[in-house]
């Protein structure tokens, strides 16, 4: 660790998500060890194009890469190079045809990919609407929507790795005849919680806002005009809707097929799940990172971005993420046919905000624009540079002939370049993610002692101890405003750079957006900022700019429209219960929805075997101080229906961790009845779900009788976020380690610990 330039707080994020630990959950791995296993891992990817290459020195170069932190791969691709898993990609896109056999095997095919440690991608487009007659059965179609809950909730039940938790994007197409209600889908902020949502829109939809004229629905079935919506009262409502909760977001379908590098294996009809990577289905690909702030250098006059060195940076990344498609253990094996066609990478940037503070230019100022412009540009030509260089040595991709491109020189890689989010691995690096401005900078963290720990931004930490300026007193001051723009103590010239994301307007947000994006094959993830005050109109103007400026598509976040309502134990001050009631019995509704609290990372339980009419059934029943949290079910060697009892013991797990009764569960599960069960002599159980409740019960009777000095009871079961809830029940903080939440490319992130919505 000594050489290394990892700081503490990312050395802790790093031990809690991303080093490798045994069986006990002993860390049995070092910063440098995993830096040099995932180093090695993805250096003998060259073995597949020469037998001779010497994989030892390039393994050590790729080291150097990414300990010195001027690069950084995805997450997976540091959790699991070199490791069992193996699965190195974040995004993946997978299609949804309109049968239910098709339906459910893109469950299945998703269930695998975010066990692996991915996330996907999806467009509901293709099935027909609400409805709808389905001839084969006679029966009627249940709509899009609904079969995003389905996904949803198969997500839910899956647990990536044991690292990552799942994200999915859905998307719609405007014209589709449920787009209404997959706009409004999402109002309920506890509803539909593993998906993003952007409304596929088209070049004719944007005309007809233009000129506030009708525009057809198209029967996804048959292709045949059923109905007709008013453009400018449709557009409006995604306004509205954005403007309520910042979903749904929008992606503009026209010109990630203006840029579909092999349109003729078919349109792009999604992304993943964070909005910047446009896939053809059953695509994946692999991104990686620059910080920017190790590409500058310091001079006598201040400092200046290093090109040559940026270019030898870019050269060795495309080296490594194109040997990353080499070395992934593919979830799918149709996956890894599709990848390798194309052989997509996505290189971007993190820190440039904190590359901006070094060379002394605000955020928000056309000269930053310029500069995005013209540091992307470079980027791109040497990213495109370094694919035509492998290409030479190993061939291009494989539909290079069938591309758009067939008439230029080979390139090895159908695309190069995405502003991707980079939340977890910007922490890691020490610097600002992605393009996104500085969201606070100064944090109070409180540590287990009770103290208080200031954590601030390093170039602000510099500057103010260089004029002398720094004191705790003052830094509190910062962290209680969020911002410094007002605090008098600061010279002017320190504030007009030093601004964060609330202080930049939502047009300069997509200003920048759009100067990225014009020098990016796939597409940008950006969050375009807006205060609580904002208006419906606000989001309107920002949204038809980012149409105007050439931007893929568009992420909203308003301040304080995603705060969720959490369930407390016992009573507390508005008057509701822990079963979800009023003083007066009636269940909490609107924004008072039940959210069922966060599984803890350690818990405590017992196993228990049962016999049943199909077999052994092992329930295993965890609990920790606020009571029982999870039940897991497993069978024997002799069968029976383990999809049953899994999702009886899912269902059990969400309910007791969201505040229902033990007594409740029980009185709903036991002596269900099951001829397996009831025709064999002996048995002291009805049913599977029968047995599930007994044991459950028996745990929750062991807790009552080694808690009763501590007052845990059954009903005090659903816990809650303790530390991150606020007077108002507002989820605001981490609830791992209690810092401020940042939303970034729809997804949540605490800069303090790395803990992530969407892993």
């Amino acid at each position: 660790m000594a050489n290394l330039k990892i700081s503490k707080n990312a050395e802790e994020v790093l031990k809690r998500r991303y080093l490798a630990r045994d069986a006990e959950g002993n860390l049995i791995e070092t910063v440098e060890g995993m830096f040099r296993r995932v180093a090695a891992a993805i250096a003998t990817a060259d073995k597949n194009y020469d037998p001779q290459a010497d994989t030892a020195a390039l393994a050590e170069d790729f080291y150097q890469l990414i300990s010195s932190l001027k690069f950084m791969p995805n997450s997976p691709t540091l959790m699991n190079a070199g490791r069992p898993l193996g699965q190195l990609s974040a995004c993946f896109v997978l299609p949804i045809e309109d049968s239910m056999e098709e339906i459910f095997e893109a469950v299945k095919n998703a269930a695998l990919i975010h066990k692996s440690g991915g996330g996907t991608g999806f467009s509901f487009s293709r099935l027909r609407q609400k409805g709808a007659t389905v001839k084969s059965t006679g029966g009627v179609a249940s709509g899009p929507v609904s079969f995003m809950r389905v996904f949803n909730m198969a997500t839910e039940a899956v647990k990536q790795g044991g690292t990552r938790r799942g994200a999915n994007m859905g998307i719609l197409r405007i014209d589709h005849p449920d787009i209404e209600e997959f706009i409004h889908c999402k109002t309920d902020n506890a509803d539909i919680t593993n998906f993003n949502i952007s409304v596929g829109i088209t070049e004719a939809f944007m005309a007809a806002v233009a000129a506030n004229e009708n525009y057809d629905l198209i029967d996804p079935k048959s292709g045949n005009t059923v109905g007709q919506l008013n453009a400018k009262e449709v557009f409006d409502e995604i306004v509205d809707a954005a403007w309520l909760n910042g979903e749904p977001g929008i992606i503009f379908l026209d010109r990630l097929n203006k840029d579909n590098v092999v349109p003729s294996q078919g349109e792009i009809e999604s992304t993943n799940p964070c909005g910047e990577q446009p896939l053809l289905p059953y695509e994946s690909c692999n991104l990686g990172s620059l910080n920017l702030v190790q590409m500058l250098k310091k001079t006598e006059d201040g400092y200046q971005i290093d090109y040559p060195l940026l270019a030898q940076t870019v050269k060795l990344a495309v080296h490594f993420l194109d040997n990353v498609i080499e070395a992934n253990v593919y979830p799918l094996e149709k996956i890894a046919e599709v990848t390798r066609l194309t052989r997509k990478i996505g290189l971007g940037v993190m820190g440039f905000a904190d590359m901006l503070l070094y060379l002394d230019i605000p955020y928000n100022s056309g000269e930053a624009e310029e500069l995005a412009e013209k540091l992307m540009a470079f980027i791109e030509e040497e990213a495109q540079q370094a694919s035509r260089m492998l290409a030479q040595q190993r061939g291009a991709f494989p539909l290079f002939e069938h591309s758009i491109y067939k008439d230029q020189a080979p390139q090895r890689n159908a695309t190069v370049t995405t502003i991707a989010p980079t939340g977890t691995i910007s922490i890691v690096c020490g610097c600002s993610s992605g393009i996104e401005p500085v969201f606070a900078y100064v944090f109070i963290r409180n540590v287990m002692d009770g103290t208080e720990l200031i954590e601030v931004n390093p170039v602000l930490l510099d500057v103010l101890k260089q004029r002398g300026l720094y004191n705790d007193h003052l830094m509190k001051k910062i962290a209680k405003e969020g911002t410094i723009a007002n605090i008098d103590e600061i010279p002017e010239d320190i504030r007009r750079v030093f601004v964060c994301a609330h202080d930049i307007s939502p047009v300069d947000h997509i200003k920048m957006q759009a100067a990225f994006q014009s020098h990016t094959d796939n597409a940008v993830s950006k969050t375009v900022n807006f205060s609580s005050t904002a208006s419906c109109d606000d989001v309107k103007e920002v949204y038809q700019l980012a149409y105007q400026l050439g931007c893929k598509g568009v992420t909203i976040y308003r301040d304080g429209s995603r705060d969720v309502q959490v369930l407390n134990i016992g009573k507390v001050n508005n008057g509701k219960d822990n079963n979800g009631k009023d003083n007066n019995g009636n269940v909490q509704q609107g924004n008072g929805v039940i959210v069922p609290r966060l599984r803890p990372a350690i818990t405590q339980g017992f196993t228990e075997r049962v016999k049943t009419g199909c077999g052994n059934l092992y329930i295993t029943v965890n609990f920790d101080e606020s009571g029982i949290c999870e039940v897991f079910t497993s069978t024997g060697k002799a069968g029976g229906c383990p999809s049953q009892s899994e999702a009886t013991a899912r269902l059990v797990s969400v309910a007791l961790r969201s505040g229902i009764s033990v007594e409740e569960i029980y009185d709903q599960l036991k002596g269900i009845r099951c001829p397996s069960t009831i025709r064999q002599q002996g048995m002291h159980c009805t049913s599977c779900p029968d047995a599930i409740a007994k044991v459950v019960a028996k745990v929750a009777e062991y807790i009552r009788s080694e808690h009763k000095s501590s007052g845990l009871t059954a009903e005090s079961q659903c816990g809650l976020l303790k530390d991150s809830v606020n007077n108002d029940n507002k989820l605001k903080t981490c609830p791992d380690c209690g810092s401020k939440l940042e939303y970034e490319g729809g997804c949540v992130v605490c800069r303090g610990c790395g803990f992530s919505r969407c892993g």
